[in-house]
């Protein structure tokens, strides 16, 4: 049998296959390698009226039908007399009543500043100070504890992780507040020993909206600060006046080359004004203490200690702020009375305790009297909730229950409850 050559085997070969040994593949169509053509149509030309001057365009909206080589009509839009929700066309941002063209960087509730404590005591022109003051922790005697007041403590921390729930493992959304509302209530408990706590009232998801200028840069914290606590009485001032005057000399930290605006909301809709949240008259209204509960469950949406601690410092700012022009006006700038907001902040198992103090109003420059801030950080309550026993060998190593449990940070916050109280 004679061979065939090389040539003569790829001309003998059906088309479309491909013949090894060979010095050459064969040639294929787009739709043989299942590629289509990427060429898309072009588009028909628009059919519409070309505005020329001195010629009036000749459309079929006599006729009431399409008639191919008349133009198409242009009709008004219609109005049906009333907006359809659905399909309410959003005007442009310039023609917004509260339009402005200076920009505002907002703090709201969900916003998470890079440089954390840093930035809000900038934002805020205050001094930071480690800590509790000791007239607050002065509070803190056996006179004012509770009855059986850590065994309490320990049920209601049980109540929350394991009872309150009929899940294996509760989540943080449920059992953070549940835990918050438990100590505030057994801090309630105290009114027949202490009746001005009657004096007190407890609202939820109060909003806020305040504004100041800070070296030139407007800025505003509007939200819901959660849990608050107001009071009939203000609180009085911690630090006493040489202390107050004492921090002319403090200089404010920076964080060059980052911008103090980063990490916030820059709108031009905005409305300048001073919103504490309830109506002149309100029988209880000067903030005592703000409580932030961090329940998110997933990690990254969770604030950082640093960056929880940096809210409660603008939120307790703001809300003072906004006191201090209801009572002394916007042209006040050192307080003769400063105001003083307290606020807590936990994720159900670690506490962050602030005191703030506004002594000036005066924002603009870094000279001059500064605000003062007290913060006790990363105060844990129980260092971790068994919700299931731990056994190793048949031998129950961890029971059902808290561990590592820290009667003192209890103690603290009972404390902030008291002060003003006493």
């Amino acid at each position: 049998m004679a061979l065939v050559t090389g040539p003569a085997r790829r001309a003998l070969a059906p088309p479309g296959r491909l013949i090894i040994g060979g010095c050459g593949a064969p040639k294929r169509r787009a739709y043989d390698w299942g590629v289509r053509s990427s060429r898309k149509p072009e588009p028909p030309p628009l059919d519409r009226v070309y505005e020329i001057p001195g010629l009036e365009p000749i459309t079929y909206a006599g006729k009431m039908h399409f008639m191919p080589g008349l133009a198409r009509p242009v009709f008004p839009p219609w109005d049906p007399g009333w907006t359809h929700p659905k399909f309410r066309r959003t005007p442009p941002i310039h023609e917004h009543p509260l339009y402005k063209d200076q920009a505002c960087y907002v703090f709201h509730h969900r916003c998470r500043l890079l440089e954390g404590v840093k930035q809000a005591l900038w934002l805020t022109k205050a001094k930071l100070i480690e800590g509790l003051p000791k007239k607050v922790l002065s509070l803190d005697d056996p006179g004012n504890h509770i009855e059986n007041q850590d065994e309490r403590v320990l049920n209601m921390i049980s109540h929350a992780r394991l009872w309150h729930s009929t899940e294996d493992v509760p989540k943080r959304e449920t059992y953070c507040p549940v835990i918050v509302d438990s100590l505030i209530q057994l801090c309630k408990s105290q009114i027949l020993k202490h009746p001005s706590l009657a004096r007190r009232i407890s609202a939820k998801n109060c909003t806020l909206s305040t504004t100041w200028n800070r070296e030139s840069v407007l800025f505003q914290v509007r939200g819901s600060s959660g849990v608050q606590l107001n009071a009939k009485d203000p609180l009085p001032p911690i630090a006493s006046r040489e202390e107050v005057e004492a921090t002319k000399n403090h200089v404010l930290e920076t964080f060059y080359p980052i911008l103090p605006t980063i990490d916030l909301q820059e709108c031009s809709v905005y409305d300048v004004k001073d919103d504490t949240g309830f109506q002149q008259g309100y029988p209880y209204p000067y903030p005592h203490t703000l409580y932030f509960l961090e329940t998110a469950n997933l990690r990254p949406h969770r604030f950082q200690p640093d960056q929880l601690r940096a809210k409660m410092i603008l939120f307790a700012f703001g809300n003072a702020l906004a006191q201090a022009r209801l009572l002394y006006g916007n042209d006040a700038k050192v307080l003769e009375q400063p105001v003083v907001v307290q606020s807590v902040g936990t994720d159900g198992r670690v506490f962050q305790f602030l005191v703030l103090q506004l002594n000036t109003t005066d924002l603009v420059s870094d000279e001059g009297i500064k605000n003062l801030v007290w913060v006790d950080s990363d105060q844990l309550l129980y260092q971790h909730f068994w919700c299931r026993p731990v056994i190793k060998k048949k031998v129950v190593v961890e029971p059902v229950g808290p561990t590592g449990f820290q009667p003192e940070t209890f103690r603290k916050f009972l404390a902030l409850y008291l002060h003003g109280a006493m």
